[in-house]
């Protein structure tokens, strides 16, 4: 009998399927290696935008996800049930699991959680649970005490969906952490939340650096905490 060879990991699947780079990220005593793919133009794919407008988004490491998991790391770990939703490469959801949080990194892609896993095995975290999740056809989830939102605004119909998700997954007494660099559609969203007796709280403003193609970018990152009606 001999011991079953070990398969590749699977940063080396991405690696071997995708261009890829590397980010680093650091907050305090939290440190990570962030892999990305190379540039988000490179998966865009016109059958799936011609069916579902679908954009690789997830594929980039935004401001907004770096100020919220700055946030999360400067407060007391959450106790409960965590969510991220669309998280992309989850650098908050990673930022939690490295305090010991319960959380579940989710995104509409599968390639973005397979990158939310890697970069957790890659930095030596505790396995980071990871589902795929529509939020116009939610399956039956939660409730979470915490749910976790960075820029995903970016749309009219992401904001409805939305509205409409969190009333479903919010367990009584939870909150919802919205990071949002400004995004049109923000004031849409508050509208509704309000509208249907949520309280919607500015926590913090956050400004992010950011490198690009021409420079420098500073962010100005909001922080929004949404409690449902009680």
């Amino acid at each position: 009998m001999t011991d079953a060879v070990p398969g590749p990991s699977l940063e080396a699947e991405l690696r071997a399927e995708f261009a890829v780079r590397e980010e680093p990220f650091s907050h305090g005593a939290f440190s990570v290696s962030v892999l990305l793919p190379r540039a988000a133009e490179d998966l865009i794919d016109e059958s799936d935008f011609n069916v579902d407008e679908r954009l690789p988004y997830w594929a980039d490491l935004w401001p907004s996800a770096r100020a919220l998991a700055r946030h999360l790391l400067d407060e007391p770990p959450p106790a409960g049930q965590v969510v991220e939703l669309g998280c992309g490469v989850a650098l908050p959801s990673l930022a939690l699991r490295s305090v010991g949080a319960s959380v579940t990194a989710t995104d509409y892609y599968a390639e973005a959680l397979r990158f939310a896993r890697a970069n957790a095995e890659r930095n030596g975290l505790p396995p980071l649970p990871t589902a795929e999740l529509d939020w116009r056809e939610p399956p039956t989830i939660g409730p979470y005490d915490l749910v976790l939102a960075a820029d995903v605004l970016y749309e009219m119909r992401n904001a409805r969906s939305l509205a409409a998700l969190l009333p479903r997954i919010v367990a009584p007494g939870g909150s919802v952490l919205l990071a949002d660099p400004g995004r049109v559609y923000l004031a849409d969203f508050r509208k509704m939340m309000l509208a249907a007796g949520w309280i919607a709280e500015a926590v913090t403003v956050r400004a992010e650096r950011s490198l690009t193609a021409t420079g420098e970018v500073v962010s100005k990152v909001g922080i929004l905490r949404l409690t449902p009606p009680a």
